[in-house]
């Protein structure tokens, strides 16, 4: 038998569901079957019957690896926060330079994973989606952690 467009959309959908339990994302999940029909469609193989769906799951994670290793060559938006940056400055009165100098100090010291967060949100500007995409964590652990960046920040400032 060999793999053509109509038998590899019979299993389109169960595709997709395991696409979803390797990244945990429907979005990305569409993407990647996307690619692995785009791959596996362009060197048509001849397949034992019943071998269809294991070879396309195959694929499947042979794209999804593939997917994670350019992620990871990616480089990452959060730096160091710049406050000569104009857009972090609301006036230039020296009482206020002076605090915004102390506050940076204070977010430079905490811990790795509440400061990447506190910069994302509070510094960057990006959304907790965004944040969460770009730090590559859940929204959720984004949301608690910035609570919990902001609650030492504050005991730190007092």
């Amino acid at each position: 038998m060999l793999l053509d467009p109509e038998t590899a959309a019979e299993h389109r959908s169960r595709l997709v569901d395991v696409a979803s339990s390797i990244c945990g994302s429907r979005a990305l999940a569409e993407d990647l079957v996307q690619e692995t029909y785009a791959r596996v469609l362009t060197k048509p193989r001849p397949l034992r019957e019943g071998a269809v769906f294991p070879y396309l799951v195959r694929a499947l994670r042979n794209v999804a690896k593939d997917h994670w290793r350019a992620e990871q060559r990616r480089p990452q938006v959060i730096g160091d926060l710049d406050p000569e940056d104009p857009r972090l400055r609301h006036d230039r009165e020296p009482h206020h330079e002076v605090v915004a100098q102390e506050v940076y100090a204070h977010v430079e010291r905490l811990p790795n994973e509440f400061r990447d967060v506190v910069k994302a949100v509070d510094v960057l500007g990006l959304s907790y989606a965004q944040a969460a995409g770009t730090l590559r964590i859940p929204q959720g652990t984004v949301m608690s952690r910035l609570s919990r960046g902001r609650r030492r920040l504050a005991c730190a400032m007092s």
